[in-house]
């Protein structure tokens, strides 16, 4: 990985007074300022404002011990660090070829006396131009483990802002987002609640980050809540207190009756506040990756971004199933699938897969997940059962090495599915196993799965030892070369810089929701998509799921619509999740799915409105070819879309594909038309989103 570095000291070591600053960072631009000071009492605190205007008022800092009590004040200020840091790096894949990390920062070093000993605790502040970030770093002192009852990291708002939030749950991210007041939080907060397996709500005024937010000013401010960097430590989530005004950091308990248990050297995940006067400044913000550490990987040379089709969507429709056969409660190590009946049902028949691989090979498609091709699937779903799945023993009716051999002689590979139905134990005990099974068959990635409760009984999925097993996995996958896409794990916190085997999270509400509101995916990059790419799986071209399928729900898009989101929502692992039959009643839409790319080397955000619309446009990585994607919520709107980011003085071919005059999410959702337009940097398009739809355009240069 090719990196430039430019250090820049703005002081040298100083040692502060006891009463410790105030001290202030600046942005390198100097618009956004951050101020810190060890108020009355010794009590650590910053404040930040953005040109002028403050975006966060006084907030304090801390912990709640086991052992020490309130780390929140009685501190006294024993040196502080300024410098400055410029740098630019190339991600292994990404939406732009190299991305620039420029901040200034401030160190400040800490001391309090208790009873036993010296607690040692320093703050790091990194102020970027669209935002800032802090965090808690233990250094080694005498004593060498902290247990951590609660983060008391606070964010003061200065008004009654407009947010886009989903409840707090210490096991699910797959909400629906709610927009709202801050202060209306509580009372929407049963309302925002949806069923999940294995869900865990805590408090009506709990949100999760990414926490989008609007200021209700003439001249309207952006914010966002996040946590970049989470390593060895629980998830953070935002308890508002509505007299106040003020965020707090919960965390997600241990199942011990803690929230972490640390050693010393340790530094916490960075707390980022992201700001600009622009929405689409929200958009395209990469401080989140840049608050990451480098890759550690030595070799990326396997790493490459996938275009995948799946034998998927018709199991999660009902048109077939997981499973084999109908037994359950049974013993997985003695159950006998030779001798068991067939219920006829099942999705992941040699035959079947075939199929799908004649149709994604024929179109150009990279891989083919396959999920329920292994033994259990009878018995996973919400049992609590601990050897649920031995991930490497296939079905009677899936020939593994046959299947695996078609693929690869038609050009393509299987992707490997661990769903672990939640028991982290029996994974953690198949992993080696099952990542070898991968090796010896040609698979190079694997979409694993948490569904469920997590055992052992009383933990979460965003405690700090899950957070530990997510990452471990990777790395794990990544001795094996083999990249992971992760459902149900935590939402990612920009890791992929550091791991770029990993290569997409659900962790958010996708397809798999036939009946989410247009939207949603209006708020998913300004949210959710922050820490990194999600695996949403759109490009579905047959709304009616009752012509196929046991399920009657329509689901809330257009087609148009759908070809959008392969640019809206960057992700350098993209499905192409519909079935091949319906595709093939729609090739001439389907052609933008086949030709647009999964990584990009330039990427503008055109126009934006979190909630409401997103305009975006990419170049393909490495090549002059451009894609320009817009979606709309429930509301139907025209955009204009000047082609301003083409290069001066060429010509160029666009295709166009829109929704239809008619089309509508509700009643006219298979309603699309395509045409062609020669297009400069010069031409500006206005074009017409329906209801719940969208755009796509895909942009060639004359030869």
């Amino acid at each position: 990985m090719k990196k430039h570095f430019a250090w820049i000291a703005a002081a040298g070591i100083l040692t502060a007074c006891s009463q410790g600053g105030p001290l202030q960072v600046s942005s390198p631009d100097g618009k956004l300022l951050v101020n810190f000071n060890l108020e009355e009492g010794g009590a650590p605190a910053y404040s930040a404002s953005f040109d002028g205007e403050e975006i966060v008022a006084t907030s304090y800092l801390g912990f709640q011990m086991e052992k020490f009590g309130a780390l929140t004040s009685g501190f006294k200020m024993t040196a502080h660090h300024e410098s400055e840091h410029n740098e630019t790096w190339a991600p292994v894949w990404g939406e732009q070829d190299s991305v620039v990390n420029h901040y200034r920062q401030l160190v400040v070093e800490m001391k309090k006396k208790t009873d036993s000993v010296d607690v040692l605790l320093n703050v790091e502040f990194r102020v970027f131009d669209e935002g800032f970030a802090f965090r808690y770093v233990f250094p080694e002192q005498k004593t060498k483990q902290f247990v951590i009852d609660q983060e008391l990291s606070r964010f003061a708002m200065t008004g009654d802002h407009t947010a886009w939030w989903i409840p707090g749950d210490y096991d699910t991210q797959e909400y629906e987002y709610t927009r709202s007041q801050l202060s209306e939080i509580a009372a929407r907060h049963t309302a925002a609640l949806v069923g999940n397996v294995s869900a865990s709500a805590f408090d009506q005024w709990a949100v999760q980050t990414s926490l989008m937010m609007k200021t209700g000013d003439e001249k309207p401010l952006y914010l966002n809540i996040h946590e970049a960097a989470l390593i060895d430590y629980p998830a953070m989530h935002l308890l508002y207190n509505d007299s106040s005004r003020t965020f707090t950091s919960a965390l997600t308990p241990d199942g011990n009756g803690h929230m972490a248990v640390i050693d010393t050297p340790f530094s916490t995940p960075w707390r980022v506040v992201m700001v600009s006067d622009k929405a689409t400044d929200i958009l395209s913000t990469q401080i989140i990756y840049n608050l990451n550490e480098s890759c550690v990987l030595d070799d990326t040379s396997w790493i490459h971004p996938t275009k995948y089709m799946g034998v998927w969507w018709e199991m999660i429709t009902g048109k077939s199933d997981w499973s084999y056969t109908n037994a359950h409660d049974f013993d997985l190590a003695t159950f006998d699938y030779s001798k068991a009946r067939p219920h006829g049902r099942h999705g992941a028949t040699t035959d079947n897969v075939k199929r799908y691989i004649d149709f994604a090979a024929a179109n150009g498609f990279d891989q083919l997940l396959v999920e329920g091709w292994n033994v259990g699937w009878e018995d996973w779903l919400g049992r609590e059962k601990d050897y649920v799945f031995d991930f490497v023993t296939p079905y009677p009716d899936f020939d593994i090495k046959a299947l695996n051999d078609y693929a690869h002689s038609k050009g393509i590979k299987l992707m490997m599915h661990h769903e672990t139905s939640g028991s982290i134990p029996n994974y953690e005990r198949h992993m080696e196993a099952a990542y070898s099974l991968m090796n010896e068959y040609g698979y190079d990635a694997v979409k694993s799965g948490y569904v469920g409760n997590i055992l052992p009984k009383g933990s979460y999925h965003y405690g700090q030892p899950q957070i530990r097993h997510y990452l471990d996995a990777i790395r794990r996958a990544a001795d094996h070369k083999i990249m992971v896409n992760a459902h149900e794990a935590v939402r990612p916190t920009g890791l992929a810089r550091t791991y770029p085997n990993l290569v997409g999270n659900e962790s958010a509400m996708g397809t798999e929701y036939r009946n989410m509101t247009p939207g949603h995916v209006t708020i998913l990059p300004f949210t959710r998509l922050k820490g990194g790419p999600m695996d949403f799986t759109p490009g579905i071209f047959e709304m009616d799921l009752g012509k196929f399928s046991p399920d009657k729900t329509h689901k809330r898009a257009t087609v148009a619509g759908q070809l959008a989101l392969y640019v809206t929502m960057y992700s350098p692992l993209q499905m192409a999740a519909d079935l091949p039959e319906h595709y093939a009643e729609k090739m001439d839409a389907f052609q933008f799915i086949k030709d647009v790319p999964v990584d990009w080397s330039e990427s503008h955000y055109l126009d934006a409105e979190p909630g409401e619309f997103i305009v975006a446009a990419r170049r393909a990585k490495g090549g002059d070819d451009w894609y320009v994607g817009g979606v709309t919520n429930d509301e139907a709107r025209d955009v204009t879309v000047s082609m301003s980011f083409l290069k001066p003085g060429v010509t160029y071919q666009a295709t166009f594909y829109t929704d239809a005059p008619d089309a509508d999410c509700d009643s006219n959702s298979g309603a699309y038309e395509i045409s062609k337009e020669t297009v400069t940097s010069r031409t500006v398009s206005t074009i017409h989103m329906a209801r719940g739809g969208g755009f796509a355009i895909s942009i060639v240069p004359v030869k």
